[in-house]
């Protein structure tokens, strides 16, 4: 009776020989982490956060400097190619001023070849002046365009004259005035011809 009792005191009628519940023990692991465990994973966190941040601003710096750099590099290529194109063509137009000027000397050399003369020596020194003097444009690049029998062609040829020859061919040249140069394929004085129709 005594055990009776004692058990409604404690507030849990039993029948006798039955063991009282144990109380219900809570999981540590169950509960969430310590708060100087919570607040340590919440800054690192934060410090991950701030560190991917960083090194997205650092890799657009990065592309924005790489881009400017490349820019710079074709520009300067383009600056490098344009001042050699440049000096190329001045160089070109110095040769083709100084042949002009001389082109007139050398016709009247040309002119005087073709009148007889008594005197060999001043023939043949007439003949040496000439050569030298091709053989000096033939050094700067400058040609003679080939002109006599040929196709009368408008790009290269200055037609003075025409005439109807049965003989020759359709547009075919049949006599210089005055002899035409050029530079690679720039024409520095075009061939003054007749041609036969």
């Amino acid at each position: 009776m005594k055990n009776k009792e004692i058990r409604e005191e404690a507030g849990t009628p039993q029948a006798a020989g039955q063991t009282a519940p144990t109380p219900d023990i809570q999981n540590p692991a169950k509960e969430g982490p310590a708060p100087e465990e919570s607040a340590a994973g919440t800054k690192l966190q934060a410090e991950l956060e701030g560190l991917k941040a960083d090194r997205e601003a650092l890799q657009k710096k990065y592309d924005e400097l790489s881009d400017r750099y490349l820019r710079t590099l074709a520009e300067y290529d383009n600056f490098r190619k344009r001042t050699q194109r440049e000096k190329d063509a001045i160089y070109s137009d110095a040769i083709a001023d100084a042949v002009t000027k001389l082109l007139p000397i050398l016709d009247s050399f040309d002119r005087a070849k073709e009148y007889p003369c008594t005197d060999e020596n001043f023939k043949k020194g007439i003949d040496m002046i000439c050569n030298s003097v091709e053989e000096s444009f033939a050094s700067l690049g400058v040609t003679e365009i080939p002109a006599k029998d040929q196709h009368f062609d408008p790009n290269l040829h200055n037609a003075v004259l025409h005439v109807e020859d049965p003989t020759v061919g359709e547009n075919t040249i049949v006599e210089i005035f005055r002899k035409g140069y050029r530079l690679g394929d720039r024409v520095i004085r075009f061939t003054m011809v007749k041609v036969a129709n």
